[in-house]
């Protein structure tokens, strides 16, 4: 091959390169644009604003349920908690299974 077909082959590499790149990024771009379009609460949501949680006896030693039990003020979207009288984020981790009655 000659050096002007070497550099037209060339363009054609970087130029396909970049069209690839421009739609796996306008791809990734929609995709998460719609993403952000459902805002709606999760399926699964542990805990409701209003509804009492106990924390775990392990992370309050010697206290009684009652002196661990607090009221979800909010539920953050990272599903972790703001509590009433409490500072701080809390995941579900930190409480003791919610039992249904």
């Amino acid at each position: 091959m000659n050096k002007r077909a070497l550099k037209i082959f060339g363009v054609l590499v970087v130029g396909a390169g970049a069209i690839g790149t421009a739609g796996a990024f306008l791809k990734k771009r929609s995709k998460r644009l719609k993403d952000m379009c459902s805002s709606e609460v999760p399926v699964a949501v542990w805990a409701r604003p209003g509804m009492s949680v106990t924390f775990r006896a392990e992370l309050k030693p010697g206290r009684d349920a009652a002196e661990r039990t607090f009221k979800v003020s909010e539920l953050l979207t990272n599903r972790r908690v703001l509590l009433v009288g409490v500072l701080g984020e809390h995941t579900e981790s930190e409480f003791e299974p919610i039992r249904f009655h």
